[in-house]
């Protein structure tokens, strides 16, 4: 995973490089700076929409008492869209605004989703209605594992004389 990150930052800034160049020869500097600006524009604008809307999703949601996590993903992806369109570059603007479609999340969401349930590092349950969200079950048993760490009395210790509210 470091190596892919390391390349990420070696490589997109080229290709956002050549993509100016070839942008800039084609239509002109000036044409490819109002580009720019306008992506950016355009880009927080959806943000500001698509937020707004995933964020009364979630809130709907947590008033039927299940834990919003498409709308959470969802939320992910608008912050990545966010500064992928306020980074300068038409490569990170187009991988932005593929972000703002709810097909692409759901598909994202989707893949991330089954690599995690084939993981042995993650646990997974799916409910059948939904299968992007765990299920929520009736029962209140929680499994789990616990260490107690309750430290052991010295001799010491002393007992505290109870607390007294209203003192004469």
């Amino acid at each position: 995973m470091p190596i892919f990150i390391l390349l990420a930052f070696i490589i997109v800034p080229v290709v956002e490089i050549a993509v100016f160049i070839q942008l800039g020869g084609e239509i002109g500097l000036w044409n490819t700076i109002f580009l720019i600006f306008l992506t950016a524009i355009i880009g927080s604008w959806m943000l500001r929409r698509q937020g707004l809307a995933t964020l009364q999703r979630a809130q709907e949601s947590l008033a039927r008492q299940v834990f919003p996590v498409a709308e959470v993903f969802d939320g992910l992806c608008l912050v990545v869209a966010g500064i992928l369109l306020l980074t300068p570059g038409f490569v990170t603007d187009a991988i932005g605004f593929l972000l703002f479609l709810p097909f692409i999340r759901l598909v994202l969401r989707t893949w991330i989703w089954k690599t995690l349930a084939r993981s042995e590092n993650a646990r997974v349950w799916v409910n059948a209605e939904h299968p992007t969200a765990p299920s929520s079950s009736q029962s209140d048993t929680i499994d789990g594992e616990f260490r107690d760490i309750t430290p052991e009395k010295s001799s010491n210790d002393t007992k505290l004389p109870p607390h007294r509210d209203n003192q004469s």
